[in-house]
């Protein structure tokens, strides 16, 4: 991700999904469940991000099941970070990218997530709190979630190395990038990031064009190539950022790209009219090429998937009855409803197992089990996402999630790097 900001004109690859306009406030029925907010009027949340969790269904369950008002506040990633590093005051709650981290926790800005307060906290996916799945480990290059989840305090500005008390974010959603294909076109078996640059595929390929994410999917294609092999490819080196960047502008040069993208609609666009079978690709604009009949796919790579996370976070400013209702709000985010709304669209939860009390058996086998479809699947807003018989694209959980290669990251060398990417895009 570093998603996935809302362009003018275009989809996000959450608003794509279920269509929510999530600007607004919702207002829905006023029900009261919850203790903390029924002996006096139910607060409002402010609540800042990208829109990736931003959905008018999400506001309006908990407007009923809590009471609790959402008025969303959705920017660009590079905007939440400015706002949570400047004007933490300005909102009540932030869904923020664990990659923003080591530029937020330093201003002492972010309040430690206090983990006595998470009914759910023994219960988060141990990808986040110890970078394993099923006791396995996972690639961790790259801000690896585990690598800046856990805090000394609440008033921490650094990292604790060991579990602690007190979580930076808590999870609110994750999920692995490969490349997107139009098996039709290119009719063979692709199975290597390498495919990307093979001249096959000259004038017809596409790399997203966002320096910190393109640059990382670049490293994965010259791993692949043979040409080199990367200590960390969430922090390379300025020479790093060099080889990486004339490979891509020697590709470039050669006819190789038909086009850098950047909104979600023109990646769709690229792939549905066939001037592009092979590019980089988020898994809904998958699902929209595939909603127009054509056929493409999200396909699984012999080196690994980029992944991307982000998690709810309080600012240092918050206190008295509204860091209650936020922790509130969280809680209820956790308990099964929000977790089963994400999965249904092919992203992730953070506690699987309250995602999994509020789906159905034959959702739950084709979303995180890699079977078979036993009925058609539906998005949560009634869209075909997949036909009967159909097993989604990397399979279950553990092989997708297994087979992490390297996270979203912000460089040591982030300047330099995006000045070189410039560099490619003008070239």
């Amino acid at each position: 991700m570093t998603d996935r900001p809302s362009r003018p004109g275009g989809l996000n690859r959450r608003k794509f999904l279920y269509g929510t306009a999530a600007a607004t406030t919702v207002a829905a029925s006023t029900k009261l469940f919850a203790p903390a907010v029924q002996a006096q009027e139910a607060p409002t949340l402010r609540y800042l991000g990208t829109a990736v969790n931003q959905s008018a269904e999400i506001a309006a369950k908990v407007k009923e099941d809590l009471g609790i008002t959402i008025e969303y506040i959705p920017v660009t990633t590079d905007e939440v970070t400015r706002r949570v590093v400047t004007q933490p005051n300005t909102f009540d709650l932030v869904d923020i990218e664990y990659m923003s981290l080591k530029n937020v926790v330093p201003t002492g800005n972010l309040k430690g997530m206090d983990t006595s307060k998470i009914t759910q906290a023994d219960n988060i996916t141990t990808l986040f709190t110890e970078g394993t799945i099923d006791g396995q480990p996972v690639g961790d290059q790259g801000t690896a979630p585990k690598k800046v989840i856990w805090l000394p305090g609440e008033e921490a500005t650094d990292f604790a190395t060991e579990p602690t008390g007190f979580m930076s974010l808590i999870p609110t959603v994750y999920n692995a990038d490969t490349l997107g294909i139009r098996p039709d076109l290119i009719g063979r078996p692709i199975e290597s990031w390498a495919e990307l640059l093979n001249p096959e595929f000259k004038g017809k390929a596409s790399i997203l064009n966002i320096p910190s994410i393109g640059i990382m999917d670049a490293a994965l294609v010259v791993e692949a190539l043979g040409e080199h092999q990367y200590a960390d490819k969430g922090n390379m080196t300025r020479d790093e950022i060099d080889l990486t960047i004339e490979t891509l502008i020697e590709a470039k040069r050669a006819g190789q790209f038909r086009a850098l993208w950047q909104d979600f609609n023109e990646s769709v666009n690229l792939m549905a009219s066939g001037e592009v079978v092979i590019q980089s690709m988020w898994s809904p604009a998958v699902t929209a090429v595939r909603t127009q009949g054509i056929e493409c796919k999200y396909q699984p790579l012999k080196e690994g998937y980029r992944a991307w996370a982000a998690g709810f976070g309080l600012p240092a400013t918050i206190d008295g009855r509204q860091q209650d209702a936020a922790y509130e709000f969280i809680n209820w985010f956790l308990s099964g409803w929000a977790g089963a709304f994400l999965n249904r669209q092919g992203y992730y939860s953070a506690v699987l197992g309250t995602a999994k009390e509020n789906m159905e058996a034959y959702e739950w086998a084709y979303w995180m089990e890699g079977a078979a479809a036993e009925q058609d699947i539906m998005s949560p807003s009634g869209q075909l996402l997949a036909k009967a018989g159909e097993v989604r694209d990397g399979g279950s959980y553990q092989d997708r999630l297994g087979a992490i290669s390297c996270w979203n990251a912000v460089m040591d060398e982030n300047v330099y790097m995006v000045r070189k990417w410039n560099e490619f895009v003008a070239s």
